[in-house]
């Protein structure tokens, strides 16, 4: 499919319900929403806007993002998953971010933002996955992390020890999200962990649009 056929139809799934009395059209707030997702800062959409001679300020583009609760489709049902925790920072907070992608595919399945990691939310994280997914046939890639092999063996689900090779689609997941987050840092600071959630959420969304 061409690409910009894609993106045409990204902007008619995002749903802007949430809008009561808006004078900016509606385009332009689903074309606000879908560059800052796809990687433009919030100060250069912004500066997009006024080419259309619109002004707004960085928050209401910020809040326009995050009301549209965008959120990768469910339903999928892959062969291979790959699963892994990594540290961010949220204000002056340690969170764990929990993530599941298809190698195959590079989408990104699931996300969860935790103020740590405990075998507890790692059981959770698991089930949370299987309610969104059929993930009872797939093969979860895990690393050296025993508290998500544990839980993968609580659910029954096959799993194999593996460092690289297709694990890879997470890891680089992880690095796109620590790159915009550190961006953005004027933007995700001073938000609650909801909030980052939210993001997290928007952000799968439009990462499973652009591979």
């Amino acid at each position: 499919m061409p690409k910009n056929a894609r993106l045409n139809g990204w902007l008619d799934e995002i749903d802007l319900e949430f809008v009561e009395r808006e004078a900016t059209p509606r385009l332009l707030m689903k074309l606000s929403i879908q560059l800052h997702l796809a990687g433009l800062l919030i100060s250069n959409t912004v500066s997009v806007l006024e080419v259309f001679s619109v002004k707004r300020a960085r928050f209401t583009v910020h809040n326009w993002v995050h009301k549209a609760d965008l959120q990768p489709e469910s339903g999928r049902c892959p062969d291979h998953i790959a699963v892994n925790e990594t540290v961010i920072r949220l204000n002056d907070e340690q969170y764990w971010l929990y993530a599941a992608v298809d190698p195959d595919t590079n989408e990104l399945l699931h996300t969860k933002l935790e103020p740590t990691t405990t075998k507890v939310f790692d059981h959770s994280f698991l089930t949370e996955l299987s309610e969104k997914h059929d993930v009872s046939d797939a093969v979860f890639l895990v690393d050296g992390s025993y508290s998500l092999q544990d839980a993968c063996q609580r659910h029954g689900f096959d799993f194999r020890y593996e460092k690289h090779g297709n694990r890879n689609a997470v890891e680089r997941v992880f690095r796109e999200i620590k790159r915009r987050t550190f961006c953005f840092s004027n933007c995700f600071s001073n938000a609650d962990a909801e909030t980052a959630d939210d993001w997290l959420r928007s952000f799968s969304f439009a990462w499973n649009q652009l591979i």
